[in-house]
């Protein structure tokens, strides 16, 4: 046998109810005197208790006789069965599982710390029972070692100024590095008998010795991405401005007040700070 097998069992009610009439006539045979009779009584008696067993909701047993796997119970009830089974109560309520947040390194290199949380519950009893030494403790170790293959395949952020924002990174495709970690969990657990129902990241950083550089990286890619849109508006303006004196007759200017008025007018669209203006007051000429 080497797959889960679900069997059933006969209602433990019709056992308790021969197990409360052996137990009057025992009394009987003592109040009688008939001890022949009472001492079979009472070994039945001994024989059937350890017979009694509850499954609950969500919950399964595992019955072995003498090492040989008889088969698993999974329907709730109160039931008998052979006293000489070795039963395994093992649960099927899905499970929460939140990970220590490990050092590694991304893609590029660069440590960071990070942690996944799993949630999953038992699919497969025969296997979790018999093919890992600690279900439980297997998640844990797989998760750990999931969690750093999933790390070292994508970097943590994107830095890269030349259009290729497509690329996945940790930091910013939730949903595809989720999708990656719940197929490198499920696989891993398969065959412990588990089965994956989510996988995500749950904590995400730069390592300490370089979290404060990783921030003004990351505050220079800011500033240059806002500079760069300011840049192409300042230049669209001007454009337009060039446009609509020429185009209105408004003045004609030759090209050395052209690029005088490009540089006064970048000089006024792409300053951080307040331009002070200074007003001509005599010809254009002076």
């Amino acid at each position: 046998m080497t797959q889960e097998k679900i069997i059933k069992l006969s209602n433990g009610y019709f056992m308790l109810l021969l197990l409360v009439l052996c137990t009057i006539a025992a009394l009987f045979s003592l109040t009688s005197g008939i001890i022949t009779l009472f001492i079979p009584i009472i070994i039945l008696i001994i024989a059937i208790i350890p017979g009694f067993f509850l499954v609950n909701p969500n919950t399964s047993k595992v019955l072995l006789l003498f090492g040989k796997y008889i088969g698993t119970v999974k329907e709730n009830g109160f039931y008998w069965a052979n006293p000489l089974y070795t039963k395994k109560s093992i649960s099927l309520r899905a499970s929460n599982f939140d990970s220590e947040r490990v050092k590694v390194n991304d893609k590029l290199g660069n440590p960071i710390m990070i942690s996944t949380i799993a949630v999953w519950k038992v699919k497969d009893t025969y296997k979790a029972a018999f093919d890992v030494d600690n279900y439980e403790n297997f998640v844990r170790v797989q998760s750990d070692a999931a969690v750093r293959k999933l790390a070292s395949l994508y970097p943590y952020d994107n830095f890269e100024d030349d259009g290729k924002a497509e690329e996945i990174t940790l930091r910013a495709s939730v949903n595809e590095v989720s999708e990656a970690l719940e197929q490198e969990l499920s696989e891993r657990l398969d065959m412990a008998g588990i089965e994956v129902l989510e996988a995500r990241i749950g904590y995400l950083a730069y390592a300490q010795e370089i979290a404060s550089a990783m921030l003004k990286r990351q505050q220079a890619t800011a500033i240059i991405a806002a500079r760069h849109k300011i840049v192409e508006g300042a230049v669209s303006m001007v454009e337009m401005a060039l446009d609509k004196l020429s185009n209105n007759n408004v003045i004609e200017l030759d090209e050395e007040r052209k690029a005088a008025m490009v540089s006064n007018l970048m000089v006024v669209l792409c300053s951080d700070k307040d331009v002070a203006p200074i007003v001509n007051a005599g010809t254009l000429n002076h």
